[in-house]
């Protein structure tokens, strides 16, 4: 499907997904969480090395705007890109930004 296609509902939430991935420590989240990863909130915090309670604010903005789903194991609740087609967005940026 191209953009020219798409409603603009979805154009909408396209943008929505954008903004939300637009903060260093939400492309770092996208970018450990690649190639279907899943982690939990103590795994991403000690990755990027800030605080728990930032990192789950990071999440809930992800989850918010669709970019991730989470699932819960026991007492932990594990996050993973909701479309594996995320990743390409980070590699895009990661591979344009040098």
């Amino acid at each position: 499907m191209k953009i020219k296609d798409l409603s603009p509902e979805q154009l909408e939430r396209a943008a929505n997904m954008l903004k939300a991935i637009a903060h260093p420590m939400r492309i770092a989240i996208l970018n450990y969480l690649d190639n279907g990863k899943q982690l939990n909130v103590t795994e991403i915090h000690e990755l990027l090395n800030i605080e728990q309670s930032t990192t789950s604010h990071h999440l809930g903005i992800l989850k918010d705007k669709g970019v991730l789903v989470s699932r819960r194991i026991g007492k932990h609740s594990y996050y993973f890109l909701k479309h594996n087609n995320l990743s390409n967005i980070v590699e895009c940026v990661s591979q344009c930004s040098k």
